[in-house]
């Protein structure tokens, strides 16, 4: 029989969307993103969809998940996988129905897990019914449901839009509608008009669509561009920050606007405490600890928690024009920017996140490790991983991470990148005419691309990597080394990544006061080799002045083997009490707590190790 003991446990646990003791129960949770056309096809139809995620349900508990976000099912035209949203109350036919959400949402419940779902409500599809009500004149009840404006004029007569702000996928953000004369916004592509967030009507009819899927059981939402409802209502222009292009990046005309904290206030008091239902925003363009606490604070009562996106956007060229131009950077500045953003809530109420893969990026390991040979790639993903599940905050993970999924291979064509962003960034490059920007394009989407972690699930070694049937063709092409990295090669293996993560995330809710909660200190931040810090906790083992529980993590985050850090002086005890908890090259003992031999003995290639002072 399988035990569906639930994996986040202590007083006060509760079936539903209770607390933990005196912590909401989210904070301990391990999240898992499942992007659902890539996780798993039932039907053979080369389209991952809900039954699939049903089917391995029992494989994401023996992980260690606790709460599956489901990435965009409601129907839709499917121009930005599903963040174009038609009806939301509906579910996209290829991935399944609404009872088979219910289905989903019952089993995870049976298993002591929870199911959010992906809410998109910045923007719809222009193929939703309330947009096309909305131009179909200007006289329409839900014409102000989005933004219109009319044209400018040059002084030759050349109409214009109404600013100059440049979009997310290239392109201006007004698109010019013959029937009713007028532009709408969309910070995305055309399709995506951006909703009217200064309509109550509008409101209202977002906060009922949300309370229909939480009635039917699910847990909250991760909730898209959360910080973007809220404009700059004066519409000006952009400053000209791209001489070579007629449009402007523009986020400080709609991020965090003058009303973005009434909107989201309002949001969880209709829609989201009445159900005990835990939010977390993606919150772009915020990169002040001071802008992003009044959304986290818990007296605020705003969202439980974000997604700061300073550390998984490194190497990027920011968010427009030169986003996938690539820019290496130094150890030095990953050092800095985690240890930014896991100690900005320290004295506060607020709350983080960790995380380092999405949908939205390529995979940690080729960005943030060393995938050039098998030894390489094995040893930094668990390094990742140790990494991952050492740091302050409620953890996410992202399909594929815990078998350490690769970036696609560099020689695959343009034509394999699907994603409407990577087109339309290559197009652009394409069409300046310059052949450095387009190598520079071409190489920076090999690494950033979207694309990357979009690939079908590599569940075995057997034809389409056990994602879809053989004979099926995939929607989007599997990893040509998929039959070495796969579910299937390493479950059971004490050394794969897989097993590692199964085992550190148990380690994780075993310390949790320390991992989860404790405070971060990094230790010789300018050391480009070794990523070391100091975890603390509060508790000291109920001994009245006591030492608290610390922790030492040291991570080598090269191929070459470094000399390891003062042990037992950063712990600030004798080298006799220093413990060995667990590290990456420990196999089957990993997790394990054995006294420490060797503190001072050089790391290997990768290789990451955690040392405690406490029994």
């Amino acid at each position: 029989m399988v035990d569906y003991t639930p994996h986040v446990t202590s007083p006060g646990y509760t079936n539903g969307n209770g607390l933990y003791g005196k912590e909401p129960w989210w904070k301990d949770a391990t999240f898992y993103q499942v992007y659902p056309a890539s996780f798993k096809d039932s039907n053979g139809d080369g389209w991952g969809d809900l039954k699939g995620v049903l089917s391995e349900l029992d494989y994401l508990h023996d992980l260690g998940v606790d709460v599956i976000w489901l990435s965009p099912i409601f129907e839709s035209p499917q121009e930005d996988m599903g963040y174009d949203v038609s009806d939301y109350r509906k579910v996209y036919a290829p991935y399944g129905t609404v009872e088979d959400v219910d289905s989903l949402i019952s089993a995870c419940h049976a298993r002591g897990m929870k199911l959010i779902l992906d809410l998109v409500v910045n923007h719809t599809s222009s193929q939703h019914r309330w947009f096309q009500e909305s131009r179909s004149s200007k006289t329409n009840p839900k014409r102000d449901w989005y933004i219109w404006k009319p044209a400018r004029y040059s002084p030759t007569g050349e109409r214009l839009p109404p600013t100059n702000w440049r979009g997310y996928f290239a392109s201006s953000t007004w698109t010019w509608d013959e029937l009713t004369q007028e532009y709408y916004l969309h910070l995305y592509a055309p399709c995506q008009p951006d909703l009217n967030w200064e309509n109550p009507a509008c409101r209202d009819a977002i906060y009922a669509d949300m309370q229909f899927w939480l009635d039917r059981g699910a847990d909250g939402f991760r909730i898209d561009t959360v910080n973007k409802y809220s404009k700059h209502t004066s519409y000006a222009d952009a400053p000209v920050t791209e001489p070579h292009s007629p449009h402007q990046p523009a986020p400080e005309m709609w991020c965090n606007g003058p009303r973005i904290h009434e909107f989201i206030g309002e949001m969880r008091a209709r829609a989201l405490e009445p159900y005990g239902a835990v939010s977390v925003g993606e919150l772009s363009n915020t990169p002040l600890a001071s802008q992003v606490l009044p959304y986290v604070s818990a007296s605020a009562k705003q969202l439980d928690m974000v997604f700061e996106f300073s550390m998984i956007r490194l190497g990027t060229g920011g968010g427009f024009g030169a986003k996938y131009i690539h820019h290496p950077f130094p150890l030095s500045t990953l050092k800095a920017t985690v240890a930014k953003w896991q100690s900005f809530i320290e004295g506060t109420d607020g709350w983080t996140t960790v995380f380092c893969e999405n949908h939205d990026n390529g995979r940690a390991v080729s960005r943030f490790g060393d995938d050039s040979t098998p030894e390489l790639w094995a040893a930094s993903a668990r390094t990742i991983a140790l990494w991952q599940a050492t740091l302050t905050g409620t953890l996410f993970l992202y399909q594929g991470q815990e078998v350490g999924m690769k970036n696609m291979p560099a020689d695959w064509s343009i034509d394999e990148y699907k994603d409407i962003e990577s087109g339309n960034f290559y197009r652009e490059a394409v069409r300046s005419g310059d052949e450095k920007r387009v190598r520079d394009t071409r190489h920076g989407l090999s690494i950033l691309a979207r694309d990357h972690s979009r690939i079908p699930f590599q569940w075995d070694a057997s034809p389409n990597a056990g994602f879809t049937a053989e004979g099926a063709k995939p929607w989007m092409r599997v990893h040509d080394e998929y039959r070495d990295i796969n579910v299937a090669k390493q479950r059971g293996d004490p050394g794969s990544v897989l097993e590692f993560y199964k085992r550190v995330l148990k380690l994780r809710k075993e310390y949790k006061d320390v991992f989860i909660r404790g405070t971060f200190k990094l230790i010789d931040p300018e050391n480009e080799a070794v990523f070391a810090y100091v975890k603390e906790s509060e508790r000291t083992n109920g001994v009245v002045g006591g030492t608290p529980r610390r922790a030492l993590v040291v991570l080598n985050f090269t191929k070459e083997e470094q000399p390891c850090v003062d042990v037992a002086g950063i712990l600030g005890c004798e080298p006799t009490q220093v413990t060995f908890l667990t590290g990456t090259v420990s196999g089957g003992e990993s997790g394990s707590v054995a006294k420490a031999k060797g503190t001072h003995k050089p790391l290997t290639s990768w290789e990451g190790r955690v040392y405690v002072n406490f029994a």
